[in-house]
Formats: structure tokens, C-alpha cells, sequence
């Protein structure tokens, strides 16, 4: 007697390939497009991303790396930082204007309502959101 056996389960980044609004957020992760996401997000020209950063501390050119790499579609970033506004390294904000890009650091919750309100405006925005409680 043959049986079925399923191929191995295949984990992808998760990705939505396009830019839409954030519609809420809590509990540790985000709504959008009727869909929900666990943890943080990239929100980028190619789509909104799932985003390994869970603190501030955890922001470096390493983690923005996507962000580098479609500069030249963004002209602001919004960082989300979580509950609280944190500061981040001058050389990581350095390294952002040199390839063109403006930054806004803030709390998460601000920063939802600044990237959603730029994005409604067509601005070339991107979003680094840390989850929140």
C-alpha cells in the first residue's frame, strides 16, 4: 500500500508586493490589506515586508539594508521605534542621507499615522515599524 507523503513545508519571507496603509496595530504586530502580521514590518516600494527588529537597538545599516537597496525610490523613511522614541546612530543617519534619503524617528504609533498620511499623498515613502504591545 502506497502512501502520500507531503513534500517538506517551505518557509518564505513574508512579503505583500505592494505599499498599503497600516489599518491597526497591537498585540505585538500589524493589520493591513485584511490581513494580520506578527511583528515588525518594512514597508517598502516593493511591498510590506516582515522585519526581524524588535528593538531599537536592533536598527543598523544591516537591518535596512532593503531600504538601501531601493533608495532610489524613497525619500523619507519613517522608523517606528516601538512604545517610546529612541535615538539612533549618527553614522546609520549619515549613511541615509548620502543615498538620498530624509528620516523620521519616532514612536510606532506616530509613525503609522506619518507613513500612512505620506503614502496617501504619493509621497516616495518607506516605513521601518518595530511592534508594540
Amino acid at each position: 500500500m502506497a502512501f502520500f507523503r507531503r513534500p517538506p513545508l517551505v518557509v518564505r519571507d513574508q512579503h505583500l508586493p505592494q505599499q498599503v496603509p497600516i489599518d491597526a496595530y497591537g498585540d505585538y504586530g500589524f493589520r493591513f490589506s485584511e490581513m494580520t502580521h506578527p511583528g515588525s514590518l518594512l514597508c517598502l516600494p516593493s511591498g510590506i515586508h516582515g522585519w526581524d527588529a524588535a528593538t531599537a537597538a536592533d536598527i543598523d545599516r544591516d537591518s535596512l539594508a532593503a531600504v538601501f537597496d531601493q533608495s532610489d525610490a524613497i525619500d523619507v523613511l519613517v522608523i517606528g521605534t516601538g512604545s517610546d522614541i529612541a535615538a539612533l546612530p549618527a553614522g546609520l543617519r549619515a549613511s541615509l542621507r548620502e543615498v538620498g534619503i530624509g528620516l523620521e524617528v519616532m514612536g510606532t504609533r506616530p509613525a503609522i499615522r506619518t507613513y500612512n498620511i505620506l503614502l496617501a499623498e504619493g509621497r516616495p515613502v518607506a516605513a521601518a515599524l518595530i511592534a508594540i504591545r
